[in-house]
């Protein structure tokens, strides 16, 4: 049983004329008999009765009519729709809590306005998990800060990821010169949750060096953070791209680069795995803008 056969004689049921079949199909009449009489001969039964004009189908044939008609239909809309995931989508990217409301919504913006018909699909998740959505090809692309050197995958450097203490403003930490990060371990924390990069960097430095710390809150997002230390309740340390401009009305920055790593932040791919159209547009629209603009806030 071939395609070309069930084809015939959906076509030959739709008109009920095995010439009409034939014309609509660009085929020859001999043909599209041909087709139906190897089909019958193959099912072992008699799909149209020829006797009446015009040809109708029998009880049989109109069971596998209304069987084979879909299967048509779906195989010839394979087309239209692969050409409409290439132009539309989605495109599944996976990032960490502090990238996605910053520097990924930034290249967002951009793409929506160059590229308004393609479905984004955006995917939270800590640094390792990240990692292993792309490695399981279950997103086009990660972006996240300071992957493990791997054969595996390819990472292409993009942005700097530096880490500040964020405090409120005009806090006693924010003045003067930090000598060392012991002295955030004397006020209360509020930091992302367990597992995540940075804190557990943060945290490796404070055990090391055998003081005592309070986690006074664990958050979920960096933007949630800023609003509870804005209210004195505490100190934080994070990503300096999650601090907005507007932020420095109300909170104080201190950069951490000579007591934590300065970190390369960036595109991490699965090599080989094939990209449509649109997750390749947003790759370069992402390359692009953050090539052209990196935002440095000063306190």
């Amino acid at each position: 049983m071939e395609l070309r056969e069930l084809k015939s004689f959906v076509a030959a049921a739709e008109t009920r004329s095995i010439s009409r079949a034939a014309e609509n199909l660009g085929l020859g009449q001999p043909t599209v008999t041909t087709h139906i009489k190897k089909l019958e001969s193959e099912l072992s039964m008699t799909l149209f009765d020829r006797v009446t004009r015009p040809i109708g189908l029998t009880l049989s044939g109109q069971t596998i009519f209304d069987l084979v008609k879909p299967l048509i239909e779906g195989i010839e809309s394979l087309a239209t729709r692969t050409g409409e995931m290439e132009t539309r989508g989605p495109v599944t990217i996976a990032s960490t809590p502090d990238i996605i409301p910053h520097t990924l919504l930034d290249v967002v913006r951009e793409f929506n306005r160059s590229h308004p018909i393609v479905q984004l699909r955006i995917r939270s998740a800590t640094r390792n998990e990240v990692i292993n959505m792309v490695k399981t090809g279950n997103v086009d692309a990660g972006i996240i800060q300071h992957p493990e050197r791997s054969d595996d995958l390819d990472f292409e450097p993009l942005f700097l990821y530096e880490r500040v203490l964020i405090t409120p403003k005009g806090h006693e930490l924010s003045k003067g010169v930090l000598e060392s990060l012991d002295s955030i371990a004397e006020f209360p924390l509020i930091l992302m949750a367990k597992h995540t990069y940075t804190r557990a960097i943060l945290e490796n430095y404070l055990q090391k060096r055998g003081l005592d710390y309070e986690v006074l809150m664990e958050l979920e997002s960096m933007d949630m953070i800023k609003k509870y230390v804005s209210l004195g309740m505490g100190v934080s340390v994070g990503p300096k791209l999650a601090i907005d401009e507007g932020d420095l009305d109300h909170l104080s920055m201190v950069s951490l680069a000579n007591f934590l790593p300065v970190d390369q932040a960036g595109l991490l791919t699965l090599p080989g795995k094939s990209l449509s159209t649109p997750a390749e547009q947003f790759i370069t629209v992402m390359k692009n803008t953050l090539g052209v603009s990196s935002l440095h806030i000063t306190q």
